[in-house]
């Protein structure tokens, strides 16, 4: 983790205090970013230029089953330390979950699974789902530093490219304000030419509005589409935010994520394309070469 990110999250535990639990949750995925041995579960890919399927789709991802039930256990320890109710309802998962089964929901975002699993262990259910999510983020880093020369220049899709998430926020750029959108998983980014709803495509400018906080002017709005009712944050930007800060970002606006609530607008659940990832367990993985940090 770099001091820059290490010091934003300080910052964001102190503006607001009653986060800390979840802080702590993010400070354990943002650290693990910085793990490079996530990149040996990268499969190769091969996509037409022309495609509208993000890379990982339907793809085959083979996994270190010991390594990733370390890494799932150490993440949900951290929720079930964290000292709030919720939280401490996945005690149970964190020693019996399927690790290999989980980190494929979290992946799919598969909210069914992720219910179910959550029941199953007696676990509150959005408490489990929160922490889940987040156990693909580190692959899905490295997927997209991996895959970052092979995207399609031509992909004009409202989801992300490399794992077919919505897009955490948009990105208006430098002195040509390009426009981008930023996936809150993978990090990734794809560029929008015009103001577009990612969500129904709706490029009526008529259908689309923007709410403008009091105190920022223009440089931090909510873009929203009238007819679906979707909403994308949107910031002006010199250049791209560094990727391990994105979720940082989208966490330290949520105030904009608020006002779009209260005006009657929401984000879609789950992804806007589903991946239907295929997980294997890699076949006689060593310990030694797999000495991942408890």
């Amino acid at each position: 983790m770099t001091a820059s990110v290490e010091t934003s999250l300080d910052d964001l535990g102190r503006q607001r205090p009653e986060w800390g639990p979840w802080l702590a949750v993010v400070r354990e995925v943002v650290e693990e970013l910085g793990d490079r041995r996530w990149e040996s579960f990268v499969p190769d890919v091969a996509k037409a230029p022309e495609s509208k399927v993000p890379l990982l789709a339907a793809a085959t991802v083979t996994f270190d089953k010991k390594a990733v039930g370390e890494w799932t256990a150490r993440l949900l320890r951290t929720a079930f330390k964290s000292g709030t109710t919720e939280m401490a309802t996945l005690e149970a998962a964190a020693g019996g979950v399927d690790a290999l089964g989980l980190l494929k929901a979290s992946l799919c975002q598969d909210g069914a699974t992720l219910s179910e699993t959550a029941a199953r262990f007696g676990a509150d259910a959005d408490a489990f789902q929160a922490v889940a999510s987040q156990l693909a983020v580190p692959f899905l880093h490295a997927c997209s530093r991996r895959w970052a020369d092979s995207l399609p220049i031509s992909w004009m899709e409202g989801y992300c490219p490399v794992c077919g998430a919505w897009p955490a926020y948009a990105e208006v750029r430098g002195i040509d304000r390009n426009r981008y959108f930023r996936c809150g998983r993978c990090a990734s980014e794809w560029r929008m030419l015009g103001l577009v709803c990612p969500f129904c495509g709706m490029d009526d400018h008529e259908q689309l509005a923007r709410l403008v906080p009091e105190k920022d002017g223009t440089t931090r709005v909510v873009e929203s589409c009238k007819r679906c009712l979707g909403y994308v944050k949107s910031f002006t930007r010199l250049q791209a935010t560094p990727a391990a800060r994105v979720i940082l970002d989208d966490l330290a606006n949520v105030d904009l994520d608020m006002a779009a609530l209260e005006q009657g607008y929401k984000r879609p659940p789950g992804a806007g394309y589903a991946l239907k990832v295929v997980v294997v367990e890699k076949a006689g993985a060593s310990d030694r070469f797999f000495s991942w940090r408890k």
